[in-house]
């Protein structure tokens, strides 16, 4: 019986409302009291029952609720027979939950569009070469599938043949397409605009970049700010206050009508809902624009940011470093490169990749007794010669003699931005190689931004040479600049502000990064990290897309000041309405149900107004 009352609750709203214009009509136009009080007592019953079983459903698992307010205001009401009064409160109570409901749902639509974007099917070659279209959870890793053009991607893929335009707004927040072609790297639940591609299947399922996305909202959703967990404690005194002080007004005054008024009057309704609104509308815009909050207490420290300490080499730069300049001591060259590109196959770092990548084909040599040296480079024996490969310091711990000219050389390198490759081999040494990554586009714009919005320091930190990081530093206008910095440095140098009492965000892509990620107030991962980096932080900016960053700071700080402008709309309209009882004439009970329901609504519409905000 309650489950049916309940779920008819939008039909009870409707009947309420006839039966209240019913009684409107015959008061105004029929004179007919036959009409008008049949009609209130009627609404009276049919419009409290939905409550009252609220109401009894709150007391079960001992919780004062507002329709335990209500539902004890409405029964005093219709006591003493102002059947006016309750049928109105009554109806206005119920319609002002239909409306919060619509409203928050459409707060919630963000969130929503995301869940109806993920894939529910692909094409995928089958034995006999031909393609079958399959449930999105048949395809497994590795296995090759077709997408045409108007379909989803259905997994994170890479490019084996074709050419297409794919709109990626669903992972970067950007609408304007993305050309594809061999090689190019495909998100699940991006749409190919023209073409037809066959993808390989990379990750699927819920290891994707979209699925990674929908899970995270989700936990960010069900996550509860440090305001809404006060204000949760606040409501759970407030509202059995409210019915004592009802009380002790109707002990002293005998004024039942009166004491009922300050029930419906001092419910908390807007207060209970501002904040949960303010953060989720704010969820749902970075969502839309490619940035991830995990979770509704980020707001709080991310808006309170006055420090913002940067990874640099896949943050700050592109990530893609290359050979820049070269130095050759003594002869063997060839040999050399050959000694250096079987050493540097071997590692998976970006510097290691860009030396492959320069030295092209040639032949190699197998390498035994490898020895990674942390924070210097590597050891290896190769065809039957020590060769060492990395920095100065690696040079000095292997005793090898930097002559003048290398000295020189190496001054010259690092002034003009290059992280440094040395080789030895045998205890001489042999070559000499810069390396420079280039700055990403637009990033000294978003750092500009990042300072208007209130960053008093902006930071890098780098286990580059010192030359190389000022000169990022220089170029960018950063506030600080430090190099030769390994990971457990750049979590020490972290440490040392907090304890400063900075609010330090971290921005960074690499496992390396992940101690300072999870140290600092704000971690902040780019998307196109690693996976440990983008579990330990508390930001994600999807595709690596440094232009999020100033909409993440901004959108904290709309939120939070939303939050703030929610509590302070909620607690104020409650004071006048308890003050207007007191010091007024004209305030009863459904003026002030009329007032209460119009002020949750106020604080939904403002929350929502964060769902259009943009930077």
């Amino acid at each position: 019986m309650q489950r049916a009352i309940l779920s008819k609750k939008n039909q009870i709203t409707v009947i309420s409302g006839i039966l209240l214009i019913t009684a409107l009509f015959g008061h105004l136009v029929l004179k007919s009291e036959e009409i008008v009080l049949p009609s209130l007592i009627i609404a009276s019953i049919l419009g409290a029952a939905p409550i009252a079983i609220q109401a009894y459903q709150a007391l079960r698992v001992k919780v004062v609720s507002i329709d335990v307010l209500v539902t004890i205001a409405v029964s005093g009401a219709f006591f003493i027979r102002n059947f006016e009064e309750s049928a109105i409160v009554t109806f206005l109570f119920l319609f002002g939950a239909y409306l919060e409901q619509r409203t928050l749902n459409q707060t919630r639509s963000a969130i929503k569009e995301l869940t109806e974007m993920a894939p529910e099917s692909a094409l995928k070659l089958m034995e006999d070469g031909e393609f079958e279209e399959v449930d999105v959870d048949e395809v497994d890793v590795g296995e090759i599938l077709l997408v045409k053009t108007g379909a989803k991607v259905p997994v994170d893929g890479t490019v084996l043949s074709g050419e297409g335009h794919i709109n990626e707004a669903s992972i970067t927040g950007e609408s304007v397409p993305v050309s594809k072609r061999k090689d190019s790297q495909v998100y699940a639940g991006t749409i190919l605009e023209n073409g037809t591609l066959q993808i390989v299947a990379d990750r699927v399922g819920e290891d994707t970049t979209f699925g990674k996305i929908i899970e995270l909202v989700e936990e960010a959703q069900d996550s509860k700010s440090e305001a809404e967990r006060f204000i949760d404690r606040f409501s759970k005194y407030y509202t059995p206050a409210v019915l004592v002080l009802s009380f002790i007004v109707w002990l002293f005054s005998r004024d039942i009508e009166l004491a009922i008024t300050i029930l419906v009057l001092g419910c908390p309704g807007a207060l209970v809902i501002g904040v949960p609104v303010s953060n989720v509308a704010g969820i749902g815009n970075g969502a839309r624009h490619g940035v991830l909050l995990k979770g509704s207490e980020v707001f709080q420290d991310f808006s309170r940011v006055d420090t913002i300490v940067f990874d640099k080499t896949g943050t700050l730069t592109i990530g893609n470093p290359k050979v820049a300049d070269v130095e050759i001591y003594g002869d063997n060259a060839e040999d050399v490169m050959a000694y250096l590109a079987s050493v540097e196959k071997e590692s998976d770092h970006p510097l290691a990749k860009a030396v492959v990548e320069y030295i092209g084909d040639t032949k190699t040599y197998e390498v035994e007794k490898t020895d990674v040296v942390k924070g210097g480079g590597i050891v290896a024996q190769v065809n039957g010669h020590r060769v060492a490969v990395g920095n100065v310091k690696l040079m000095e711990q292997e005793y090898i003699d930097l002559h003048g000219k290398a000295l020189y050389d190496i001054a010259r390198f690092e002034k003009s931005g290059n992280s440094l490759v040395l080789v030895s081999v045998d205890g001489e040494l042999k070559a000499l190689l810069g390396i420079r990554d280039r700055v990403r586009p637009g990033v000294k714009e978003d750092l500009q931004k990042l300072k208007r919005l209130g960053v008093k320091n902006l930071v890098v930190l780098s286990g580059d040479n010192q030359g190389t990081v000022d000169l990022v530093a220089s170029e960018l206008g950063l506030t600080e600049a430090h190099g030769h910095m390994l990971p457990e440095d750049k979590a020490a140098f972290i440490k040392k502000l907090i304890e400063k009492g900075h609010i330090v965000a971290f921005v960074g892509d690499g496992v390396n990064d992940s101690p300072s990620l999870a140290l600092a107030h704000i971690g902040i991962a780019m998307g196109s990290g690693t996976d440990v980096a983008i579990e330990t932080s508390d930001v994600v900016l999807m595709n690596s897309d440094f232009s999020r960053l100033p909409h993440a700071l901004g959108l904290t700080k709309a939120t939070s000041r939303n939050m703030y402008q929610n509590i302070f709309i909620a607690v104020g309209v409650v004071l006048i309405l308890l003050a207007s009882v007191f010091f007024s004439d004209w305030m009863n009970m459904s003026i002030g149900m009329l007032v209460h329901e119009g002020s949750i609504l106020v604080v939904i519409l403002n929350g929502m107004r964060l769902l259009r905000y943009k930077l």
